[in-house]
């Protein structure tokens, strides 16, 4: 379970006067049974004295797959709204009986990192964490200069290490969701398949093509059928972009 949450969430304090700018809230579906839900908030705030977003991440499982499995996880990132890399990151993660806490700082004028598990450390140039890797790609117009079947490199950093993601850009296509049909983006993150994915491109991200490219769907091709998490509400400055449909 843990190598099907850690693709799922491949998207402490606020200030006093931080307003939300996004709430995104997904439904996890096996066919027509939901199993789960994530809610995402970016937030403006500040960051030891700099303009900064924060990225908070909820899963949690619900129903029957609550009982099975138990998950409760957050991710937290704190950004440059410049150049959406972090400054700070949380993984806090509760899954049955297994429980992970670490935080860790950014120092990306050295090229550089601190993680309450494992110290300091050299890194990659332009060092993203698991959560801040999607926004970077959202809010760079990135996927527009791509062509299908281009293939391109992240520096992330997971679970106290860090790895090289490969992502496949795999065009554009039409997808029925709640906020009408939507032209998107589609790219295939190559991840370790593990025991849950049939193949480690096995995940599709699809990412809306308009300005606000939200990421609308995911899919999971797994070894006992397709796993969705889909769109369910979403509200930009408090209003709700559903109704406005």
């Amino acid at each position: 379970m843990r190598n099907l949450l850690f693709t799922f969430f491949i998207l402490i304090a606020f200030s006093a006067a931080a307003q939300p700018v996004e709430k995104l809230k997904y439904d996890l579906r096996y066919s027509v049974f939901k199993g789960g839900e994530a809610k995402l908030t970016a937030t403006n705030t500040t960051y030891g004295g700099k303009p900064a977003i924060h990225y908070h991440l909820e899963g949690n499982t619900t129903g029957v797959t609550d009982r099975l499995f138990s998950v409760h996880d957050i991710y937290e990132s704190w950004v440059n709204p410049e150049t959406t890399l972090p400054y700070k990151f949380i993984r806090n993660v509760k899954e049955r009986n297994y429980r992970y806490y670490n935080e860790t700082r950014f120092f990306q004028e050295n090229d550089s990192l601190s993680s309450t598990r494992s110290g300091g450390k050299k890194v990659p140039h332009n060092m993203a964490d698991i959560l801040t890797a999607f926004f970077y790609l959202r809010q760079h117009n990135y996927l527009d200069k791509l062509d299908q079947g281009e293939e391109f490199t992240i520096p992330v950093y997971h679970a106290d290490e860090y790895f090289m993601m490969t992502v496949k850009y795999l065009g554009t296509e039409k997808i029925k969701s709640k906020m009408g049909t939507k032209e998107c983006h589609v790219i295939s993150p190559r991840v370790d398949k593990g025991k849950l994915l049939k193949r480690s491109d096995g995940l599709k991200f699809y990412i809306t093509k308009d300005e606000d490219r939200i990421p609308l769907l995911l899919e999971f091709d797994m070894v006992i059928g397709s796993l969705k998490c889909e769109l369910d509400s979403y509200k930009k400055q408090g209003v709700d972009q559903l109704k406005r449909k």
